[in-house]
């Protein structure tokens, strides 16, 4: 092993120590349930804002959109960015507040927990219901996490791709099942920074060596509709319009934002809604130039490539990889700083994957065997029935991202539409419109759930539309209509819900 990848190894190493540490930390705060899945609604603003958004962007930002720069020019990944900008605004604006509120009114610590009492489902076909949904979704959503892992250290030292994976699940299950809902978001936040340092030196650097930014803008002008927003190429040199289908398709994922589980916790979570307002101001900027600056990394990767033979890449997600092991050959410092930079792809993906084995473990463990089946253990108990779902959901995760040749981008992609779908619209309408009805939100959930997974595979024409748009449609609809169709709320259900709208 070269010095520079001794250096490298170090700064991941020591990285990965502080995370493990914090897990370690905050377990000692876990006195109950409540504190392992929700931190005891005590969130700063600042943890809040930067926690949700780590937790939001996973390995996508770092290695899936550069990656698709690279490869396919601007278009779908501006129109993506920008749909989830406008997204991130949006949600923390219009749903933080009220969620916050609503669920601390009626004590629920997890999404499938506010549906269930917000609607007084003694039956629990709500919190069954929302409780698979997050299962089937959240596992490969956390493969992605998983997956990049594994492409980043298999390219960076030559090891085993399956090897690599299963160390940084390991770590990941570490902090998470000790630390809980608090080690999550603590971490997301550390980790935020480390994601932010990274772009930062990817970027200057990655400029510096394509000759300046004259030579980035004029190599990527001298593609045929690399800089065009209604056109891109198919990553063989073949432009292909980029139509209007499309750019309401990429546009859409916006919506995602508003059924995303691990970020409505965090609105869940938060200590003062006071503060909501400043966390949504920190989000929304980090956000719109945290994507920005992933952007345009891939057209300076693209740049690097026609003076530097290393990045010729085979795998375009792997841009800032490559830019990071150019860096590592500048000596001690610049290894070490390089050993950031892979820091931070690892903290995008960690701060994803902890956040989702939280939400999935707790679909599980509180909402299936504590919510439904009723068991009668103690808060002791209920922690360890945690820590070994989260475990169990690892395991899971790995299995499915066994196969390397996984595009994170578009796993994300499926696993982003099926939770918008799902639970953005029975969200919305849980918390603004009076009238739903626990069959109107069960229509909603199962129809958005099943029209991803029908749209998603099939072929062609209309089909091409990205699924969550489609999906987020049919779900409004059935809520509306089921609701009307059936028994209207109970007064104490609408008294409650005035009584929030108020507040």
């Amino acid at each position: 092993m070269s010095s520079a990848e001794i250096c490298i190894l170090i700064a991941i190493v020591v990285y990965l120590a502080v995370v493990v540490a914090v897990g370690v930390i905050c377990s000692r705060k876990n006195k109950n349930v409540d504190d392992f899945y929700l931190g005891g609604r005590k969130l700063g603003p600042f943890v809040t804002a930067m926690s949700a958004e780590a937790s939001d962007m996973s390995g996508w930002l770092l290695m899936g959109l550069p990656g698709l720069v690279y490869l396919c020019g601007i278009a779908e990944a501006s129109w993506t960015a920008i749909g989830l900008a406008l997204g991130t605004y949006v949600n923390w604006l219009v749903l933080a507040k009220r969620l916050r509120n609503y669920s601390s009114r009626i004590d629920a610590i997890t999404v499938p927990d506010f549906f269930k009492k917000r609607f007084r489902d003694k039956t629990n076909v709500l919190i069954i219901a929302a409780a698979v949904l997050i299962i089937i979704f959240f596992i490969p959503y956390t493969a992605s996490g998983f997956s990049t892992c594994g492409k980043l250290f298999s390219s960076l030292f030559g090891i085993d791709y399956h090897l690599a994976m299963i160390i940084s699940a390991i770590v990941i299950v570490a902090y998470t099942s000790l630390g809980g809902f608090l080690a999550a978001s603590t971490t997301d936040f550390i980790q935020s920074i480390i994601m932010t340092i990274a772009l930062i030196v990817v970027l200057v650097f990655g400029i510096s060596v394509a000759g300046g930014w004259s030579a980035v803008t004029e190599n990527a002008r001298s593609i045929t509709g690399y800089l065009s927003m209604v056109e891109t190429t198919d990553g063989a040199g073949n432009v292909v319009s980029f139509g209007s289908m499309k750019i309401v398709s990429t546009l859409a994922w916006g919506l995602g934002y508003f059924g995303m589980p691990h970020i409505l916790l965090r609105f869940m979570a938060i200590e003062d809604p006071k503060k909501i307002k400043l966390s949504r101001r920190v989000a929304s900027i980090w956000v719109f130039i945290a994507m920005g600056v992933a952007v345009v990394i891939g057209m300076v990767g693209l740049a690097m490539s026609k003076v530097e033979p290393s990045m010729v890449l085979k795998d375009s997600e792997t841009v800032i990889v490559a830019i990071s092991s150019l860096l590592s050959k500048y000596g001690v410092v610049f290894a070490l700083l390089a050993g950031i930079i892979l820091a931070g792809i690892l903290a995008s993906t960690m701060s994803t994957a902890d956040s989702q084995l939280l939400a999935a473990a707790s679909a599980i463990s509180q909402d299936i065997m504590v919510g439904t089946f009723k068991f009668n253990i103690s808060s002791k108990a209920k922690i360890i029935a945690a820590r070994a779902t989260v475990i169990a959901i690892a395991v899971l995760g790995v299995i499915f991202a066994w196969n390397p040749n996984s595009s994170v981008f578009g796993i994300v992609s499926f696993a982003w539409a099926g939770f918008g779908a799902s639970f953005g619209p029975v969200m919305l309408f849980s918390l603004f419109w009076k009238r739903t009805n626990k069959w109107g939100a069960m229509a909603g959930m199962i129809t958005g759930g099943i029209t991803v997974i029908a749209w998603h595979y099939a072929q062609g024409g209309l089909f091409s539309l990205y699924e969550l748009l489609p999906a987020f449609i049919v779900s409004s609809v059935f809520i509306v209509v089921v609701s009307l169709l059936t028994k209207a709320p109970e007064k104490e259900i609408t008294d409650e819900f005035e009584e929030v709208k108020s507040m």
